[in-house]
């Protein structure tokens, strides 16, 4: 009764008369904590309630105002694609001169990049020779074996791209063995046919760290700080998003002209 009472006054005093406002009501309570503090003790569940709705709905304006915010972002991105740079000893899987780029930056011990990895194969496997696809290193601190296993690729890259290619799908097809680090990265080097010896010569070289480094300044100035992060044609996908979401941009693409499949 007390808090209905106090809040039956607020709202008597806001609407009484036109020289009580909301600033007047701030000052009430500020002089007067205790009338506040009183009610929400009479009426604790009442209080929570209360909160917790008021709770949902900032939840809610915030989810909205992040939608409508990524959604513009979107949207720009398909007139200002980004650009990703091409080595010329870049890795490419798929067709060199196939209309669809699909570059992603990623952790080989991200649980979220082997949702990603699944994403991949889908496009790869619905859009044929239409798609080339470029995987670059953006291996996070916390994840101990993500460098180590991030090494090891390039270091089979310079001796073969096919066996390559044969390691990273291998590593997100069982990523629960990279717990055991050094012991599943070398089993799964010798199993796609590595140089062994050629490789622990190449594993710590200037070259093999420089090429994972290039590729995580690239994507630090793309604004990816997790994983998985896509180029898609230069439109930037943060994150592990179905197989749709990427159909859908490759859809607004050919709509507005910048593709002809």
């Amino acid at each position: 009764m007390k808090m209905n009472l106090i809040i039956l006054t607020m709202i008597a005093l806001i609407f009484s008369a036109c020289n009580v406002n909301e600033k007047q009501l701030a000052e009430t309570l500020k002089k007067n904590p205790k009338i506040l503090t009183d009610a929400i003790k009479e009426n604790p569940s009442e209080f929570i309630e209360a909160l917790n709705e008021a709770v949902k709905k900032a939840q809610g304006d915030m989810r909205k105002k992040q939608e409508e915010a990524e959604k513009k972002k979107l949207e720009e991105a398909f007139d200002n694609p980004l650009t990703a740079e091409i080595r010329d000893d870049e890795m490419i899987r798929g067709p060199k001169d196939a209309q669809i780029t699909l570059i992603e930056y990623s952790d080989f011990e991200c649980p979220f990049c082997s949702k990603g990895y699944k994403t991949v194969t889908d496009l790869m496997d619905k859009y044929g020779d239409n798609i080339r696809f470029i995987y670059k290193h953006l291996p996070l601190s916390f994840h101990p074996n993500a460098m180590p296993a991030a090494q090891y690729y390039e270091a089979i890259r310079l001796q073969d791209e096919k066996k390559a290619a044969k390691f990273h799908d291998a590593i997100f097809e069982d990523q629960g063995g990279l717990r055991k680090g050094d012991k599943f990265l070398k089993k799964l080097a010798k199993d796609v046919g590595a140089d062994m010896a050629k490789l622990q010569k190449d594993l710590n070289s200037t070259a093999v760290k420089k090429r994972i480094s290039e590729d995580m300044e690239e994507a630090k100035k793309f604004g990816f700080q997790g994983t998985p992060g896509f180029l898609l044609n230069g439109v930037p996908v943060k994150g592990a998003y179905p197989t749709s979401h990427f159909i859908d941009i490759v859809e607004k693409l050919k709509e507005k002209g910048k593709l002809n499949l």
